[in-house]
């Protein structure tokens, strides 16, 4: 039998601004149920009270900030911000696989220069320094070049091991950075480090966003 608490419960799962305005303690219930109202109406066939949908947002309000906790990051955490990037997104080929293994002499990581290859099931996405851009666009010449973003920054966020058995710290830090406004190009995860990829118009914001997020 579908209920008010059903209908509540399912349409906040599908808005995630109101999701989390919701984690973030910062929406009116009784404004929130008047919005509801209309549509849990016309799902139930028949009125319904507003302070019942309130209830409900109450209950389910509960649920989520009980799944939501904030996760704090300890003072070994640490923010590391680079600029001039680029992401070429290459079709994926046997080609376009064995082009790509000559990459890794072109970069210099003893001079903090960086290159992450995301392979995708019909794409490969490659993250490296703005300046190897027309190395690598040249060694791939032949190869279907799907999309090239540039003028990108990485954030990387390094923690401790035991972040890697915490639940939700992935999933925290993408909330907190939408609800920022702050676009994702890609996200990279090893053992104790998180690179997100972003525009340079929403480095800074994306940085103050996870610095945030650490314990003082």
């Amino acid at each position: 039998m579908v209920t008010i608490s059903h209908l509540v419960k399912d349409i906040i799962q599908k808005k995630p601004i109101i999701q989390e305005a919701i984690i973030q303690d910062i929406a009116s219930f009784a404004l929130l149920a008047e919005n509801l109202q209309p549509e849990i109406e016309k799902e139930l066939g028949k009125k319904v009270k507003l302070p019942a949908i309130v209830m409900a947002l109450r209950r389910h309000a509960e649920e989520l900030k009980s799944k939501h906790k904030p996760i704090k990051f300890d003072f070994s955490s640490e923010i590391i911000m680079k600029t001039n990037l680029c992401d070429i997104a290459v079709q994926k080929s046997t080609n376009a696989l064995l082009k790509l293994k000559q990459l890794q002499s072109l970069v210099s990581y003893e001079k903090g220069d960086i290159l992450n290859m995301i392979h995708g099931t019909t794409e490969i996405s490659i993250i490296t320094n703005q300046k190897y851009k027309d190395k690598i666009l040249k060694l791939l010449k032949g190869e279907k070049i799907i999309n090239i973003e540039e003028d990108l920054v990485s954030l990387s966020l390094r923690f401790s091991k035991e972040f890697f058995y915490t639940p939700g710290v992935i999933s925290s830090i993408i909330r907190k950075l939408s609800w920022e406004g702050v676009n994702i190009f890609e996200i990279i995860s090893t053992f104790t480090e998180l690179t997100i990829i972003t525009g340079k118009k929403d480095a800074v914001k994306g940085y103050n966003a996870l610095e945030s997020m650490m314990e003082r």
